[in-house]
């Protein structure tokens, strides 16, 4: 059972990962139906292990979760921002219920209470249920008959009666009940034509409605609710959407304030919107189909291995090479012809084998990518900032012992560019930049090696300040002339900050020197360079592997030296 229960404990960990990097995907394209499933999909398996194998909390847990989304993939519930909040605050408890030291402590107990409460407030909250998700029986059977589930296209409407039209005893509102009947809909009625009270006749209709229609039907059952009326009023019907921009949060939001404002929306003002908001689903739904087939494509041709296993396979590689060196400077110094065609074969062999090995261990750097989205979200959403994170070249492979010892140091630079390089965004707006910041990450190869660059459009490093702060402490004489590359070196003197308040994220001068360290102790350098007012970029450069280098052997007098060709 304990062999299980290890097994269950790895899987879930992968599954974690995998519903952490999901989820903020999901935050950045709410209405992904295919991510939404797959969230529920992650937490159903969790639960039914978690039963299995005697983790009742982890159980517990994802159940509630899993109702929620349930309802969310039912089309009852928004993807809110709360909803997010509280889900990736589950994924930390998730992993904290996974470990034994950690899952009785008694703040694990009382996190865990906490966020059940907040699951069940998300549950009996008004605001994180759809107003409009009326799906018609029409709808059903028609997905039904098909065998596929029709294509969702969003229509504007304007239905403008006469004001005689009650004379033939026809009630406008009766058609838009057809319409409501189509499929998701938001009606908005106006009253600009209502007379004033003298002039008002009770058996005249003045009302006008603008409707905005989200339905699976084909446009010729929309012009079929007023094939009776045609004459006696006015129908402008027009596609803005082939997605269901009722459930995009921002078409939402600019309805919701039209009827407040009790304007008229007009055809031209959403198509413009509608127009924006296609593009922007678009390329979401690329980038989510890509990786998504990346990802299947991954599960399909790979295979689990223990990483002790991968080790042992690459210190037996290491040795293989030794000995395939001793075995062809053996044959040539033999002068035997056959031993010597032997020796080449094994050597191109035990390379060819190298390089398989090497490819095995080496991990793309993609697979940190989740966690420095969570830190850039969670700790800009902590400093009250708005930064976007972008990566580019995560397909960039690295030693996996290299990729274990880099983490940290990305982790304190991203904190930095977080905490003194993006701005607010009142003092971004000041300066003439976009309010929200970005942050590049960027990996590519060059040579034998590999680099990552991290860089932000902020306040950038004030080197002035650096040579006054290095002063005051005794670093350096006033009438030292450095350049700014050579003041920028600062920074990475044990102790050294231009922080003139310490916060929990950073400002105490612990820093820099660690990352420089760490990353010196993987074979890497680091180098940093800013412009005031523009931005940082570090620049990190890792060689591919730490296990074997091809290098030129050299013997001085008694003494043997390996050049590293990279």
């Amino acid at each position: 059972m304990d062999n299980f229960r290890s097994k269950f404990i790895e899987e879930a960990t992968e599954h974690i990962e995998d519903l952490e990097g999901t989820l903020l995907l999901l935050e950045q394209d709410p209405e992904n139906k295919e991510l939404v499933e797959k969230v529920f999909r992650i937490m159903h398996s969790l639960k039914g292990g978690g039963a299995m194998f005697g983790f009742e909390r982890i159980s517990e847990f994802t159940h509630n979760l899993e109702n929620i989304y349930d309802l969310v993939r039912n089309g009852e519930m928004f993807v809110s921002k709360d909803l997010l909040d509280v889900t990736l605050a589950s994924v930390d408890h998730l992993k904290n219920l996974l470990d034994d030291r950690k899952s009785e402590l008694p703040q694990t107990l009382e996190t865990h209470q906490n966020l059940l409460t907040k699951i069940d407030a998300i549950l009996e909250s008004k605001n994180a249920i759809a107003i409009a998700k009326d799906i018609t029986k029409e709808k059903e059977k028609s997905a039904t008959t098909s065998g596929t589930t029709s294509k969702t296209t969003t229509y504007y409407i304007l239905f403008q009666p006469n004001e005689n039209i009650f004379d033939n005893g026809t009630n406008p509102l009766y058609l838009i009940d057809e319409l409501y009947n189509l499929g998701q809909a938001i009606c908005i009625p106006h009253f600009n034509r209502l007379p004033d009270f003298d002039e008002l006749n009770p058996t005249h209709c003045y009302t006008y409605w603008e409707v905005i229609l989200s339905t699976a039907q084909p446009f010729n059952a929309i012009s079929d609710v007023f094939i009776f009326v045609e004459d006696e009023c006015h129908i402008d019907i027009h596609k803005l959407s082939d997605y269901n921009l009722l459930e995009n949060n921002e078409f939402y939001s600019f309805i919701q304030q039209a009827i407040q404002s009790r304007t008229d929306i007009g055809f031209d003002n959403l198509q413009t919107l509608a127009s924006r908001i296609n593009a922007a689903i678009m390329v979401k739904e690329k980038k989510t189909d890509d990786r998504l087939a990346v990802s299947k494509e991954n599960t399909i041709s790979s295979i689990r291995v223990s990483s002790e296993k991968l080790d042992v396979l690459m210190n037996l590689v290491s040795e293989l090479v030794t000995t395939q060196a001793r075995l062809s400077l053996f044959a040539e110094q033999s002068s035997n012809n056959e031993l010597v065609a032997i020796a080449e074969n094994v050597q191109k062999l035990t390379r060819q084998l190298r390089d398989i090995a090497f490819s095995i261990v080496l991990i793309p750097i993609e697979n940190l990518m989740t966690r420095f989205q969570r830190l850039v979200r969670d700790l800009s959403q902590e400093l009250k900032k708005e930064v976007q994170f972008i990566a580019e070249g995560t397909d960039t492979e690295l030693d996996k012992t290299i990729i274990e010892n880099l983490t940290d140091p990305l982790l304190h630079i991203l904190r930095n560019s977080l905490d003194h390089g993006i701005e607010d965004p009142a003092t971004r707006i000041k300066r003439g930049k976009p309010r929200q910041g970005t942050i590049l990450l960027k990996a590519y190869y060059s040579g034998a090696n590999v680099h990552i660059q991290i860089s932000d459009d902020g306040a950038g490093i004030d080197t002035e300040k650096i040579r006054q702060k290095a002063i005051s402490k005794g670093l350096i004489s006033p009438d030292t002339v450095l350049s700014q590359k050579e003041l920028l070196e600062l920074i990475f003197v044990p102790g050294f900050s231009t922080a003139n308040n310490v916060t929990e994220v950073s400002g105490r001068g612990v820093g820099m020197d660690v990352v420089r360290r760490k990353i010196a102790d993987i074979r890497g350098e680091v180098e940093v360079e800013s412009k005031l007012g523009i931005g940082t970029t570090t620049t990190i450069k890792l060689p591919l592997t730490l296990s074997i280098i091809d290098g030129l052997l050299v013997k001085i007098y008694d003494t043997f030296y390996i050049i590293p060709l990279s």
